[in-house]
């Protein structure tokens, strides 16, 4: 008695791209962080940005995210989310020293689209101690899903490299 196994049918990709767009293992249906916490200085203009004015990576992280969770499309324009509601809300929140607590929330909207490995007191120390790496690796995790889905990026690296998409050599 011979045995063919038949192919079976794949399910289709979810509206917002591959979002384990690095393959990485999932464990229990989590993964690690696509890019380690102390590595946003491969992303030096996010990183900048993130230490001097963190209100306006976390509202650019948000409408970034928001555009992907609504419609599955990449934010096209580029100032989107600067000057927002979630970034004023960070910056008075910045000023009375509590930043960090409206970046977790968004840290964990993250961590869960993307099926993160994570807890919430390890987000919450991320957030409030060390806001400007925590929002630098947002911001590369969202950028992967944007270029899964054929765009650049919307991420302030960006405005680092031409319309192409490939960075310049000096």
């Amino acid at each position: 008695m011979a045995y063919n196994q038949q192919p079976h049918a794949t399910q289709p990709m979810q509206v917002g791209g591959s979002r384990n767009a690095n393959n990485l293992p999932l464990v229990d249906g989590q993964r690690e962080w696509s890019h380690g916490v102390f590595d946003c200085l491969a992303d030096p203009l996010t990183c900048v940005v993130s230490w001097f004015l963190p209100c306006v990576t976390y509202g650019r992280n948000r409408a970034r995210y928001n555009a992907l969770e609504m419609n599955g499309a990449v934010s096209k324009d580029p100032m989107e989310g600067v000057v927002s509601n979630d970034s004023i809300i960070y910056g008075v929140a910045a000023c009375f020293g509590c930043g960090g607590v409206v970046g977790f929330g968004g840290r964990q909207q993250t961590r869960g689209r993307y099926s993160i490995k994570g807890d919430t007191v390890t987000d919450f120390l991320l957030s409030c101690c060390c806001a400007p790496c925590a929002l630098t690796q947002e911001s590369r995790e969202i950028e992967l899903e944007e270029q899964s889905l054929g765009h650049a990026g919307a991420g302030f690296s960006q405005f680092m490299t031409p319309q192409g998409g490939a960075p310049t050599k000096a």
